[in-house]
């Protein structure tokens, strides 16, 4: 097995933890790397599937905990963005894209630790907004989950709640950009099998145990654990750009 496989693993096992915690990882971390090797085309289509299935996966496992009126107000909109973005995705600048997300991402992480974010509560328009254009960076740029969570810490969900709402939230964006993706990039996708299966591994295995540390934390610890994992991605995206 090569380096890069190795590495895909690890990573893999890494974001799917995090996304467990957290509600993101696996785009964020995933994608670059494999970008480096296969380019960012065919990395945000392949990255896609090991996505969808690890989301999938919490999203089930976490069901009974979804917020169906978030899921209303922000989820559907957000699929409308992803649908839209993959439609998109590649004939953007992905530099510019990556720059924008970053410094969204670090003012929401300063947001979240000093608490601002929980004082703000959207509207029907803010949050669908919002919703809308964390999608449309998902399918443009195959990174949603963190501005997903940025925009999910001002309803002042429950740590379970949270991550369960984001999954489904994830799903619906992974069920509309896909097709897309599978459409334009298929042949691409398919040469790439073996890293992709390596991936879906990786992510479904970090995914259940990440669960077993969401259940342990408190509100107040998960939101500054999310506002340092979403300042730490910020950072992440403006050293990759």
């Amino acid at each position: 097995m090569s380096w890069f496989l190795v590495a895909v693993f690890g990573v893999a096992v890494l974001s799917g933890a995090t996304a467990s915690i957290a509600g993101f990882g696996i785009g964020s971390l995933l994608t670059p790397l494999i970008a480096s090797r296969l380019g960012m085309t065919v990395a945000i289509a392949a990255v896609a599937i090991p996505h969808a299935l690890a989301t999938a996966i919490r999203c089930w496992r976490l069901r009974r905990a979804i917020d169906w009126s978030v899921m209303r107000r922000f989820g559907l909109l957000s699929a409308l963005g992803g649908l839209a973005g993959a439609l998109l995705y590649s004939r953007f600048s992905n530099r510019a894209l990556t720059l924008v997300l970053a410094v969204l991402l670090l003012a929401t992480s300063i947001a979240g630790l000093t608490n601002w974010a929980q004082r703000v509560r959207m509207g029907p328009t803010g949050a669908g907004g919002l919703g809308f254009v964390s999608g449309l960076f998902g399918g443009v740029a195959g990174n949603q989950g963190g501005l997903r969570a940025a925009a999910l810490l001002t309803f002042g969900l429950s740590p379970i709640a949270f991550v369960a709402t984001s999954a489904t939230t994830g799903l619906l964006v992974d069920v509309a950009r896909l097709p897309v993706y599978l459409w334009g990039s298929a042949a691409d996708v398919a040469r790439v099998a073996i890293p992709i299966a390596v991936a879906s591994v990786g992510v479904i295995v970090g995914t259940l145990a990440g669960e077993r540390i969401l259940l342990g934390l408190s509100v107040d610890r998960f939101r500054v654990v999310v506002s340092v994992l979403i300042g730490f991605l910020g950072v992440w995206l403006l050293l990759t750009v």
